[in-house]
């Protein structure tokens, strides 16, 4: 008794998510919610001001993206405990989340069942790791990964650019586009065009804007 609690801060730009995951928290009596925001921005402000223990952090906010988010409180903090929650289950967007630092990772749907386990484990030093995240990340370490310049083409593509218009955009020619197409499809497994976009969006490879 009278020990400190868990200080969280809640980042998330949907206000009922947000609420609920206070909720959460406020029922554990070694937990308190310290702060909520709604952007990338926010967080990164009101971390400096209250200094949370564990961050939760959704992937989608505006503006700034989840990611580019744990980045930079990472370079504030390379020692924050951040556990992404989001309804992003691609293997691409658990790879990426990990690399970036985080060190759980809860799609919404389980939040109620995993989020205080999770939020002690990280707090106590250690990574969480549902079965089926784990079951995504052996799945994407067994897939081969695009390049930076393959995602641009892929992102490109989902926003409608023909090749003529890829090449303008990336400065290219059509033959590289070409050849960029041809190693994508390769590597996704795929045929054509539709199909690579809809496997990339599944995947998390690409996101719409």
């Amino acid at each position: 008794m009278g020990s400190k609690k868990i200080g969280v801060l809640c980042v998330d730009d949907h206000r009922l998510v947000r609420e609920g995951i206070s909720l959460i928290i406020s029922r554990q009596p070694d937990m308190e919610v310290v702060a909520s925001a709604a952007t990338g921005e926010e967080a990164l402000a009101l971390y400096e001001r209250h200094n949370p223990d564990v961050v939760l952090m959704d992937l989608r906010l505006r503006t700034m993206t989840g990611l580019e988010t744990i980045q930079r409180i990472r370079t504030f903090d390379e020692s924050a405990r951040i556990i992404v929650v989001t309804m992003h289950d691609g293997d691409e967007d658990i790879y990426r989340a990990f690399r970036e630092g985080a060190r759980a990772y809860l799609l919404k749907d389980t939040v109620p069942d995993d989020l205080v386990q999770a939020v002690r484990s990280v707090f106590a030093g250690e990574s969480h790791l549902t079965d089926e995240v784990a079951a995504k990340l052996r799945q994407r370490e067994s897939n081969p990964p695009l390049t930076a310049r393959e995602v641009e083409v892929l992102q490109l593509m989902l926003n409608g650019g023909t090749r003529k218009e890829i090449a303008e955009r990336m400065n290219i020619t059509e033959d590289t586009v070409h050849v960029h197409l041809k190693n994508i499809y390769a590597k996704l497994q795929v045929t054509d065009r539709g199909t690579a976009v809809n496997v990339a969006l599944r995947r998390g490879i690409v996101h719409i804007e």
